[in-house]
């Protein structure tokens, strides 16, 4: 890991509404799974999938489908995760937003990169994969292989790497909350999917992280 000669000695991400936007993807997945179980549920939308991004994946699954029992929304979760996991490994747009790749690879000359995310195991290597960002990103957590919650994982990182004073970029209120807990700072990427009251700095891009950090 680089001795870092800046304010902050980690940089930890957020993956969805920060460093991509699958929702669209996300959305395809999904509907082909409420098919393949064939239970009487809506279909989804990608502009209503946003909104519960952030979550880990039970959570969203009582707010998508209340009118299921647990084991048929357990039934439909195990299908939506297989369905997304089949979406994305096939999946070749660049669903990332503009200036992420590019500016993670500029300052990880000089910064260490890490990522957090609420996220099922699997999805955070298939994202690494498919952004081309696994190099530049020195460690990373999330819910599916801890079974905690984000502060916890932020904190996991921390102590892990041995970070005195990291930073996380994240898009929602949740991801504010979870630094508050974590005892960090927390830059808001304000092109995301969330609307948030407090922050230490605001992002309306990513290449602006770059202003942030000088």
């Amino acid at each position: 890991m680089r001795e870092i000669d800046s304010k902050f000695d980690g940089i930890i991400l957020d993956i969805d509404g920060t460093i991509w936007n699958t929702a669209g993807l996300i959305c395809v997945a999904w509907n082909r799974a409420i098919d393949i179980t064939g239970f009487d549920v809506k279909k989804l939308n990608a502009q209503g999938l946003q909104k519960e991004f952030g979550k880990p994946m039970d959570v969203i699954a009582k707010d998508l489908w209340p009118e299921l029992d647990d084991e048929k929304r357990n039934v439909l979760v195990a299908n939506c995760l297989t369905e997304e996991q089949i979406e994305l490994e096939k999946n070749t747009i660049d669903v990332c937003y503009e200036g992420v790749v590019e500016t993670v690879k500029e300052l990880s000359a000089s910064q260490n990169f890490f990522v957090v995310s609420n996220c099922q195991a699997g999805y955070t290597e298939v994202m690494l994969e498919k952004t081309g960002l696994k190099p530049y990103i020195i460690d990373y957590e999330y819910f599916g292989r801890t079974g905690k919650g984000k502060a916890e994982n932020i904190m996991l990182i921390k102590a892990r790497n041995n970070l005195l004073n990291p930073v996380y970029v994240g898009d929602t209120q949740g991801d504010s909350d979870a630094c508050f807990q974590a005892g960090i700072p927390f830059i808001w990427a304000a092109y995301g999917f969330g609307e948030v009251k407090n922050f230490y700095r605001k992002i309306d891009s990513f290449s602006q992280l770059k202003d942030v950090l000088e």
